[in-house]
């Protein structure tokens, strides 16, 4: 077709030229318009040559990606069995360990650990790890586990799969599987009944009208804690922030071990404000609790990356980088929707659920969150979290403060 328009441009040019020319020009003109055409035909057909080129270029790397992840995939059937550490929700990790097991006959024992009893752990086992990979939860604890070198980088085929380079750690120790927003939960019977408007921003929440009726999980235990800790610091200013807790801890009740715990605690009126993922709040109206309101704080919020990495030193490395391709793929992401996870999925060819959107989520609400100064400082902060509070890390000085 290329070929052919060059040729009619050609000889349209030759006709105009020809009638608009004397005779005396003519044969120059003609020879002029032979010699346009005669390039343009070579041009079109190196450009066709060109895109033919790149097409079996294209075609032969797609080939070999497919032999590689063969033989990826029979190097990790040879490892037999995987042990996952999961800090989603326990529904979504056992489907999703599940599932892996199915597709790819390999023994998978997983446990729900929240991420900074991940963390931990990883850290105690100083390079001998129990598990293999680490799957879901939030990524400040992760971004710790990168700085004290607990992570294996490893560079997954199906990373091409990301929206964009800000859902994987810049030397690939752990990739992004998914985006959920920050925020309140609240009762708003039990506000009616009180006779209390619901917060809508951060700075509502230290009112002394809210004294005894929030929750937020334990830093010492849950992920999401310590990005309420990083938000507050990098919206307000550190020394702001440490005042800010201080003065919520005046309002807060219990901080639970898992960063979903304050999302449990709504719907039932065990307490009236929960702080933490809007997600959790969205599986927890779905279950029947239909007088619970999701509030995204109006001067802005962060929203988290779950995550998935593997274990440095693990027992069975080929297992777990087959992990990490499954994870990167919808095979294992659009499980989450139909058991109880509703984040938005960061995969392009994923299905994102629609009940984050029919709920009002919206990932253009969040700040930029700075991951380096989270990954810097986030262990420094949760000690001056609990110095602030005037409670030590390690004491159980408050039952208010739950690790089991």
């Amino acid at each position: 077709m290329k070929k052919k328009m060059a040729l009619l441009l050609a000889c349209s040019m030759v006709l105009g030229l020809t009638a608009c020319g004397s005779s005396s020009s003519t044969s120059s003109t003609t020879a002029a318009a032979t010699e346009a055409a005669a390039e343009a035909e070579t041009e079109a057909a190196e450009t066709e040559a060109a895109e033919t080129e790149a097409a079996a270029e294209a075609e032969t790397e797609a080939e070999a990606a497919s032999g590689d992840m063969d033989a990826r995939i029979e190097a990790a059937k040879a490892e037999g069995e995987l042990t996952v550490y999961g800090s989603c929700e326990e529904e979504y990790l056992a489907a999703a360990c599940q599932n892996f097991e199915k597709l790819y006959g390999i023994t998978v024992k997983y446990q729900r650990l929240s991420t900074s009893e991940v963390y931990t752990k990883v850290k105690e086992e100083a390079g001998n790890p129990s598990g293999d990979v680490w799957f879901g939860g939030t990524t400040d604890p992760y971004n710790e586990a990168v700085a004290d070198d607990l992570l294996e980088a490893y560079d997954a085929m199906n990373a091409v799969n990301l929206m964009g380079d800000q859902y994987k750690d810049p030397e690939n120790k752990w990739y992004g599987i998914y985006s959920g927003i920050l925020g309140f939960m609240v009762n708003n019977e039990e506000l009616e009944r009180l006779g209390l408007e619901a917060p809508q921003s951060w700075d509502d929440l230290i009112k002394e009208e809210y004294k005894g009726l929030i929750m937020l999980s334990n830093p010492n235990t849950a992920g999401t804690a310590k990005l309420v800790i990083n938000t507050m610091v990098q919206m307000k200013g550190h020394d702001e922030a440490m005042e800010y807790f201080k003065a919520l801890d005046q309002n807060v009740i219990q901080y639970t071990k898992s960063g979903s715990g304050p999302s449990k605690m709504v719907g039932p009126g065990e307490c009236v404000i929960g702080i933490g993922f809007l997600h959790d709040g969205i599986y927890q109206i779905l279950q029947g609790y239909d007088n619970i309101g999701l509030i995204v704080p109006s001067e802005g919020t962060s929203a988290e990356i779950g995550a998935t990495a593997i274990f440095k030193g693990c027992a069975h490395p080929n297992a777990a980088k087959l992990w990490i391709e499954y994870a990167l793929s919808p095979d294992c992401v659009d499980l989450a929707k139909d058991n109880g996870s509703y984040q938005f999925l960061v995969i392009t060819n994923a299905t994102q659920p629609e009940e984050a959107e029919e709920f009002g989520l919206d990932l253009s609400l969040t700040i930029d969150y700075d991951f380096e100064d989270a990954k810097a400082n986030s262990a420094q902060y949760v000690e001056d979290f609990f110095e602030a509070l005037g409670s030590s890390a390690d004491s159980a000085d408050s039952g208010r403060f739950l690790t089991e």
